[in-house]
């Protein structure tokens, strides 16, 4: 006679995947990596490369990735719980250009030799990726983009400009927008090209932020040539493979995990510095009960992510409710970040652009001030409405969904 399951297991399915993953999280990433993550400080290519080769040669490159392209072949559920358990272990997030957004796309379209010689540098972290999309004119209205490539032989000729192209200033490669066709409509003469950032005639220009770290630039393009063999897909049909993409990224495991982890650090905030540093501005209760309201909304946003989950494994997630969870987290984090400036008091709120950085001694000696880079943090969280699709925008995505605008 077959013995049943015991209570441990039908409880919790995934509780040796779990363990699995702590005990990896504890042992593998480095402890200044995860001051780094833990102190809120910038995270370079450097770091996330340092940490992609730890998860490589474990065969964790790639949670999101099947395993015929060197992925895990998790299930969603476990991409979260490695998400949420790396989160709270400070270890630095994986860099998603190259693994959450082109690489599913170079899977999806992109012809053998394509994906034999970008995936492979994608998964062990040697090759780094920037998204041209956005222009001066064509941002929220992608499909008013205006740089051109035009066919001459076996090669397209790049001009044009792109605008607030996050890391290029790192990147080996971008993946980009361009017209190859003014004829239609104008999603109909959208091409993806990948386009190695040594190139002759690209030059990237940094944007200034008022964090003051580098993370944005414009890309100049000037008679940039690319061969013909880096088109992704079909000329003509790149608009198909941006929807594809944005589809895929909608949902990500990483948000509310990250979030859940600020959460604990302004408690950790509060606790320290008590009602003596919110002094005239507002009493302990008040600061305590604006971070429950924000808790309880870290905890609504960590259920409507797991139905979301269950509802994408089963094929019946709702565009609407992506964006929904993608808005609401984006305020939630700048509430809990606001939640902290008021906690660290005016001595750091009137210097907000005198702390921003930690000093070099500062990193050399491990003494960086966790309150100063949280401040850092909320500067940073002000584009958190805008990147990865404004505000506007996924409640138009809400509002098309639910009453057919």
């Amino acid at each position: 006679m077959t013995s049943s399951p015991s209570p441990s297991h039908t409880a919790d399915p995934y509780a040796a995947f779990r363990e699995e993953l702590r005990q990896f999280a504890q042992a593998e990433c480095p402890a200044e990596l995860r001051e780094i993550v833990r102190t809120n400080q910038k995270v370079t290519r450097n770091e996330y490369r340092a940490w992609q080769e730890k998860l490589f040669a474990r065969g964790w490159a790639a949670p999101n990735w099947p395993v015929e392209y060197g992925g895990t072949g998790w299930d969603l559920q476990q991409r979260y719980l490695f998400e949420e358990i790396t989160a709270q272990a400070d270890c630095p997030p994986q860099y998603h250009h190259g693994l959450g957004h082109i690489g599913p796309v170079i899977m999806h379209f992109g012809t053998p030799e394509q994906k034999a010689r970008f995936l492979p540098r994608i998964l062990d972290g040697s090759e780094w990726w920037c998204q041209g999309y956005s222009e001066p004119g064509a941002g929220s209205d992608l499909a008013s983009l205006k740089t051109s490539a035009v066919r001459d032989g076996d090669h397209y000729v790049i001009n044009g400009q792109k605008i607030w192209t996050s890391h290029a200033q790192e990147a080996d490669m971008m993946y980009t927008l361009v017209r190859t066709s003014s004829e239609g409509r104008k999603q109909a003469g959208i091409s993806l090209l990948l386009v190695p950032m040594d190139t002759p005639g690209i030059e990237v220009r940094p944007i200034p932020t008022i964090d003051h770290w580098h993370h944005v630039n414009e890309v100049f393009l000037n008679d940039v040539r690319v061969p013909v063999a880096n088109l992704l897909g079909t000329e003509g049909e790149g608009w198909k493979c941006a929807k594809f993409l944005l589809d895929r990224e909608r949902l990500s495991p990483a948000t509310v995990p990250r979030l859940a982890r600020l959460a604990e650090q302004v408690e950790e905030l509060l606790r320290e510095r008590g009602a003596g540093a919110a002094g005239a501005r507002a009493s302990q209760h008040v600061l305590q009960e604006r971070l429950f309201l924000a808790q309880a909304g870290v905890v609504g946003a960590r259920e409507m992510l797991l139905s979301a989950i269950q509802e994408e494994m089963q094929g019946t997630l709702a565009a609407s409710k992506s964006s929904a969870l993608k808005l609401y987290c984006s305020e939630l984090s700048q509430q809990l970040i606001g939640i902290a400036l008021d906690i660290a008091g005016p001595e750091y709120a009137a210097r907000l652009v005198d702390t921003v950085a930690a000093t070099g001694q500062e990193v050399a000696t491990g003494a960086v001030d966790p309150v100063r880079q949280l401040i850092h943090t909320y500067l940073f969280y002000r584009s958190r409405t805008i990147a990865g699709g404004t505000s506007e925008v996924q409640k138009n995505v809400i509002a098309r969904d639910l009453f057919g605008a």
